[in-house]
């Protein structure tokens, strides 16, 4: 059973987050790598670990936190993490296509609040928890409420994770708990950066319109940025959003392709997302992540200003400059990519 916290347990969270040491879960994946990268560009060194390989079967709030109530790895892993510790968990199953399965299920929402608990035990300062932009789903507007809407197997295991940490929330110290919300993330080894810059320089690039709408691509360098400063502070709230790096869907695909994309009448963008859509229920959703992506390609997805903007605490926009990095022709390119999350 976790340690819910004593009032001299969280004195001394306040005490050990003046300098903490770093656990990073998922530390040898993409997003895992390169918030190691940004805490070693600070002069912080920290303890890479993998995470558990746990399957459930639960589809509900109720159920994953049963079992992991019940995890037996749970009193192993709270003796592993050192008292103080702000520990990261970028680990997890980054597969939007996947079909709805135990693994993806244990990975993305039972893990973490197997993590969770254990932090409790072991007396950890922080919990930073990377979730998915995805669990809003097809809202207009990303915001940093608890509202999600998935649409997928992924977006909802997603989704569930959260609902999951939500719900063992008062068991966790005081401000110990924080969950981005990763946006649309690229990098260099990432494969959906690749194929990204690819649909970028073909035909079939095109924006709905004027292509002005603000596109949800961000950068690795600046999540990791925003993690590790997310890290080293306790907001006052829980949900926290990646900040919005400034490019619209056209200034996106331009970077990423070379080339400014084709101009599409709104109306027939919307009509091919619909038939799409339409096309991929009967098919037992297995077209909703390709179609999700046409649609935020040509409408974006924008973003509510949240937590980083009113506390200056804004990553350095990098976007751009992954995506011409990532460009057919630029010597950079973006890799096979591999590993968790």
């Amino acid at each position: 059973m976790a340690h819910h916290g004593t009032p001299s347990g969280r004195n001394t969270v306040a005490r050990e987050i003046q300098r903490p040491h770093w656990w990073v879960f998922g530390s040898n994946g993409f997003v895992g790598g390169g918030i190691v990268a940004e805490l070693r560009g600070r002069g912080i060194e920290p303890a890479g670990a993998r995470a558990l390989r746990l399957t459930t079967a639960a589809r509900d709030t109720a159920g994953v936190v049963a079992d992991a109530e019940a995890s037996a790895s749970l009193a192993d892993l709270a003796a592993r993490i050192p008292a103080g510790a702000v520990v990261v968990n970028a680990a997890g199953l980054a597969a939007p296509d996947s079909a709805d399965d135990d693994a993806l299920y244990g990975a993305n929402a039972l893990w973490p609040s197997v993590l969770a608990l254990a932090c409790a035990e072991a007396g950890a300062a922080r919990l930073v928890h990377l979730s998915s932009a995805a669990v809003q789903g097809y809202r207009p507007v990303l915001d940093e409420s608890w509202d999600t809407s998935p649409f997928s197997p992924y977006s909802r295991s997603k989704a569930l994770g959260e609902a999951a940490l939500r719900a063992l929330q008062p068991r966790l110290p005081d401000g110990m708990l924080s969950i981005v919300r990763a946006t649309s993330v690229q990098g260099a080894g990432r494969r959906t950066t690749a194929s990204f810059a690819r649909v970028a320089s073909s035909p079939l690039a095109s924006v709905a319109g004027a292509g002005d709408a603000p596109s949800p691509v961000s950068s690795l360098p600046a999540l990791s940025q925003f993690v590790v400063d997310v890290g080293l502070r306790r907001p006052d709230q829980t949900v926290l959003l990646q900040p919005w790096e400034g490019l619209s869907v056209r200034e996106a695909l331009a970077a990423a392709g070379g080339r400014e994309p084709a101009r599409v009448p709104a109306w027939l963008c919307r009509a091919a997302v619909r038939t799409g859509f339409a096309v991929s229920k009967v098919a037992g959703e297995s077209l909703h992540g390709p179609v999700r992506r046409a649609e935020v390609m040509w409408f974006g997805q924008a973003q509510e200003s949240g937590w980083a903007e009113a506390n200056g605490v804004l990553p350095t926009p990098r976007a751009e400059q992954v995506l011409r990095q990532a460009a057919p022709g630029s010597g950079s390119g973006s890799g096979s990519g591999s590993g968790e999350r």
